[in-house]
This record gives C-alpha cells, structure tokens and sequence, in this order.
C-alpha cells in the first residue's frame, strides 16, 4: 500500500498531511501512533502533528490534528492554514470556507499575494475565567509559578503566558515544563515567554503541550499573549507577534483574527 502526504509549514511550524476526503487512509484507533511514529525527526518524515482532511457535516471540511505524544489537539492555528493551503491548492474550497475542528467551526479567508499564500482565521473568542481555560479555583487566571508571574487564556486550546524582559534569555525546554503541568491546569496548557518589543508588538517563543517542546510558532499562543497584553492595556490592535519563524497579525475586538502565511514544503509517499 503506498499512502500519499504532503508536508507544509506555518512559518516553521511543520505538519504532514493526510488527504480523508475520498476515503479514510488510518484507521481512527491508529492515527495517534501514526502521528508518534512519523513525526519523529529521525526516524519518520518529521513534523509538530499530522493533520487529516476528512468531510464534515457541519462545514465546508474537518479537521482532526494528532501530535507527537498521541494526543489530539482541539485546534491548530497555524496548522489550519497550512490545511487550507492543501485544500485552497487541491481545489475543494475557493477563497473562504468553514473548518470542523473539537474547538468549533473556524471560518477562514484565504488566497495568493503574489507567490505567497495567506490565510484569516477567525479565532475562538479567547476565555478568560478559569472554568473555560480550563483551570482550578475562579475568577481569571493570575498565578505564581517558580517565581514566575502566569496569566492564561483559552483561544482554542489552554495557554500559559508569561511577560519577560528579554526573550533570548529564556530557555523554554527548562523553564516550561513547571508550568505546563501545573496542578491548576488539569488539561496541562502551552506556554509562552513573551517580550513587548514596543508600540503594538511583542515577541514570543512558545513550548507546545504535546509536541511537548519549543515550536517556531504557534498561532494558538501568538493568538493568546496578543489577547492577554491588550487585555492588560498593554497593545491595541492589531498587534504584530514576531515568532520564531515569521511575525503574524492578530486582530482582536468583536472578533478575534489571526493573519499568516502557510507553505507546502514537499509531497511524498509512504510504503507500508
């Protein structure tokens, strides 16, 4: 059996993808350990998750998202545009469109500026009270975790973020995990070090719940410190969050949006 997939990255953020539409490629009780398997960067194709294209019911696709640990993930900003690239590129949807995902149904504006692909998506509203991150006890979130000042927010999935002077000086593989499990975070949550960088900016690096390491962006947690720093006062919008791999525009208001780019990197094949 040969399966076909295609690897494409949101400004470094990797994913392989696999193509349901017409029928289904990895049986449901295997595509945690397919995720496992080939995400590893050694001895698989590489990635932060393995994406899946699937019909919906409730919209135009669904999209299911399997991360390295076997988890899967509520959504994926970055990771719906690179699936709206596929399916923008593939055909199945024009300029806009409705994604499935567990965190609802995403809408999503997309197309060419000159070579490259763009995508909007209209976000999650961000949570704020502790019973929708979630996390224990009432109120907003505002913690002291090893000597660290945490605030969290849901914007699709939990997020940690953390204000820091610099981030450079941040090394999130030793600094994250305390936090990542926290007890008050009975779903774990992603965290991000964040640095203003003046005007309506901020930098960020973030640790991924389930890749469970550093990441060169995520859409979800550029989505989250812009919510928390506006929320604050600090920003207006749109806000400009510079990530590892490339900055990303959030809008934030009556509604909540991100704008970034998605690129395929190659297409291949799987021998089983």
């Amino acid at each position: 059996m040969d399966l076909e997939f295609m690897k494409l990255h949101g400004n470094g953020n990797d994913f392989i993808l696999i193509d349901e539409y017409g029928c289904q490629c990895i049986p449901d009780d295997m595509k945690a350990q397919f995720a496992a398997l080939y995400c590893d960067r050694r001895f698989g194709i590489g990635g932060d998750g393995v994406l899946y294209l699937q019909r919906s019911t409730q919209a135009d696709l669904r999209m299911r998202l399997f991360q390295p640990d076997e988890s899967e993930a509520e959504m994926c900003g970055n990771g719906i545009r690179c699936f709206a690239k596929y399916a923008f590129d593939t055909g199945y949807v024009e300029k806009s469109c409705s994604i499935e995902t567990l965190a609802g149904i995403i809408r999503v504006e997309m197309g060419y500026e000159d070579d490259t692909f763009q995508a909007t998506i209209d976000m999650p509203d961000p949570k704020f009270a502790r019973e929708d991150i979630p996390a224990t006890g009432t109120g907003e979130y505002r913690e002291t975790i090893d000597g660290m000042e945490v605030y969290a927010v849901n914007t699709g999935v939990p997020h940690a973020v953390v204000f820091v002077e610099t981030i450079e000086a941040v090394s999130p593989e030793e600094t994250a995990p305390p936090i990542r499990h926290h007890q008050t975070f009975p779903k774990g949550a992603n965290v991000n070090f964040v640095q203003r960088a003046g005007g309506d900016s901020l930098k960020i690096r973030t640790f991924e719940r389930g890749v469970e390491g550093e990441t060169l962006s995520c859409g979800t947690g550029a989505t989250a410190a812009a919510a928390i720093a506006y929320h604050l006062g600090y920003v207006t919008s749109p806000v400009t969050v510079e990530t590892s791999g490339g900055p990303l525009i959030i809008s934030l208001g009556e509604v909540t949006r991100t704008t970034g780019p998605a690129t395929t990197v190659f297409k291949g094949i799987i021998s089983f």
